[in-house]
């Protein structure tokens, strides 16, 4: 069996570039199949033209780079929409959400309770115990609305 890999090297590319496209299902991210498709390249390159190792690495290593860039320029131009875009922004997904002010709110700090937590907020002056809306998120502070029904 050795002696396969060592009277013809192609077989170890393509050997190599199976590897790498089986590896790709166990780690995340898309990488590998292009490192995987270049190992391919290098090795059908090689069951027709005879290259030194150095002829076969500067060919992986080109392979490498060029399909790296041309699955990274077609990811750019096909982008999968999200059926849910905000599914990894908790923040974001407070906008619009009423919440019970549990420390007075003015417009330099306050503390309001969203579901089971406790958020720092800034917005109109509200007293504890009153509702508003969430209506922006600067970084972790929640900024407020006053409710409709509280204004005066």
């Amino acid at each position: 069996m050795t002696e396969i890999f060592s009277t013809n090297p192609a077989y170890v590319w393509l050997t190599l570039a199976a590897i790498l496209a089986l590896a790709e299902i166990f780690v995340p991210g898309v990488f590998l199949m292009w490192v995987a498709a270049a190992a391919a390249v290098t090795g059908i390159a090689n069951t027709f033209i005879e290259l030194t190792l150095a002829g076969q690495l500067t060919l992986f290593g080109l392979s490498t780079i060029a399909s790296v860039l041309l699955g990274r320029r077609w990811y750019l131009t096909n982008i999968v929409k999200s059926e849910d875009p905000l599914l990894n922004d908790r923040a974001a997904r407070m906008i619009g959400t009423t919440v019970t002010v549990v420390k007075p709110v003015d417009a330099t700090s306050g503390r309001v309770k969203v579901g089971d937590g406790i958020w720092s907020a800034r917005g109109p002056a509200l007293k504890k115990g009153e509702t508003a809306r969430i209506v922006d998120v600067s970084g972790s502070i929640l900024i407020l609305e006053a409710m409709p029904d509280q204004l005066t």
